[in-house]
């Protein structure tokens, strides 16, 4: 696993690159290699090349680059890396949510919560390994991350798994109901169920309106007025726990 960290102050850079130190050295197993960035210019000209972390600890606020502009390039470039952005200002934690940061660590940042940061971004990284969605189409059984998928339809009694990429699954007829068929999905603690024919990835969402929720492909998703009160506390819910 790597970890990248940019930050243009050079104390900063410091002092993360000694709490990742103290981390690694508090939990045995927590195999990483740390590269650093004091320029975000030449860390967002590697990523456009091609190189790629499995963590991202930002800067919000650098001088040639910002942390959005690192962030929205690896998500445009398709990735699911996890970031985590660390500020001296609270004013940019909804831009840090556009791109689905995990974290938003105010400086000066404590030991504690840098390394509940670091357990939840590791943890993020091994459930997008090993966590799958089978998807049975005409063609055969396709295994999906779930960090990939944006939201799923119940249509005519099949699913129509959107990804993040644009492309949506069909699957074969269901013989079971949606509920049953996303039991598992609407288990985990990024999914929400909003509407009985829609699932959502509340990673993937843009924002919350009346009666539907706007995903970032652009898609309105119905909320059922059953569901509404509901949905809008567990959307919130989720926010904070990002953000706490």
């Amino acid at each position: 696993m790597k970890i990248v960290v940019c930050d243009d102050c050079v104390e900063d850079l410091q002092y993360i690159e000694s709490l990742l130190e103290k981390y690694k050295a508090a939990y045995s197993g927590a195999g990483f290699t740390v590269e650093k960035y004091l320029d975000a210019a030449i860390l967002y000209d590697r990523i456009l090349e091609g190189e790629q972390a499995e963590i991202y600890i930002l800067d919000m606020i650098m001088a040639k680059r910002t942390g959005i502009d690192l962030g929205s390039l690896i998500r445009k470039e398709g990735r699911d890396s996890v970031i985590i952005y660390i500020t001296s200002s609270d004013d940019y934690a909804m831009e840090a949510y556009g791109v689905h940061a995990v974290r938003y660590l105010l400086k000066p940042v404590s030991e504690e919560s840098f390394f509940e940061a670091v357990d939840s971004a590791r943890t993020s990284v091994r459930g997008q390994r090993r966590l799958m969605f089978m998807v049975k189409t005409k063609t055969g059984t396709v295994g999906v991350p779930y960090s990939e998928i944006e939201y799923i339809e119940n249509y005519s009694r099949t699913l129509s798994v959107c990804l993040i990429n644009g492309e949506c699954l069909r699957s074969i007829f269901i013989r079971r109901s949606f509920d049953k068929e996303i039991r598992e999905l609407a288990e985990d603690k990024n999914f929400l169920q909003v509407h009985k024919s829609f699932l959502i990835n509340m990673e993937h969402v843009k924002k919350l309106e009346q009666g539907e929720i706007v995903m970032d492909s652009g898609k309105h998703i119905p909320v059922s007025k059953m569901r509404a009160a509901d949905v809008k506390k567990a959307y919130l819910l989720f926010l904070s726990a990002c953000y706490r």
